[in-house]
C-alpha cells in the first residue's frame, strides 16, 4: 500500500529537488502542506518534519473521472517527505493498490498501474 524510501538528502534538499522530477514526469504540484509548520503555529510541538505535496497529471485525472467520478476522492495523489529519527523519508500511497480496492474496472487497473509506476519513479529519482 505504501512505498517509502530513505533519502540521502536532507529534508529541505529532498523537498527542493522534488518539483523538477514531478514536472519532468508530466505532473504538477497543486499544493504543499507543511504539517510540521502548521502544527507548530498551533502550539503543537512535533519532533519530526513533514511536508505533503499534492500532485496531479490532468490527463490521468480526466481518464479516471470519466471511468468513475467517485475516484475524485483519490486524487490528487500525494507524496510525503518526512523525517524519522533524523532520516529523511519519501513516500507515496500506491495508486495501483488503492484503486484495486475501489474498482475491478480493467481500464482503471491499467491506468492506476501507469500512475503507480510514475509515482514510484518520482520518489526514486528525488531520493
Amino acid at each position: 500500500m505504501f512505498y517509502i524510501v530513505e533519502s540521502s538528502k536532507s529534508f529541505y534538499e529532498a523537498g527542493f529537488d522534488l518539483e523538477p522530477v514531478v514536472q519532468r514526469l508530466g505532473f504538477v504540484i497543486l499544493h504543499t502542506l507543511d504539517f510540521s509548520e502548521t502544527l507548530r503555529r498551533k502550539g503543537i510541538d512535533l519532533d519530526e518534519d513533514c511536508q505533503v505535496f499534492e500532485i496531479c497529471n490532468y490527463r490521468y485525472a480526466e481518464k479516471m473521472l470519466s471511468i468513475d467520478m467517485r475516484l475524485s476522492l483519490t486524487i490528487p495523489w500525494r507524496i510525503s517527505i518526512f523525517t524519522r529519527n533524523g532520516a529523511t523519508m519519501i513516500g507515496v500511497t500506491r495508486p495501483e493498490t488503492m484503486n484495486s480496492v475501489l474498482s475491478e474496472n480493467a481500464e482503471l487497473a491499467k491506468l492506476a498501474a501507469e500512475i503507480d509506476t510514475k509515482m514510484v519513479m518520482i520518489v526514486d529519482e528525488t531520493r
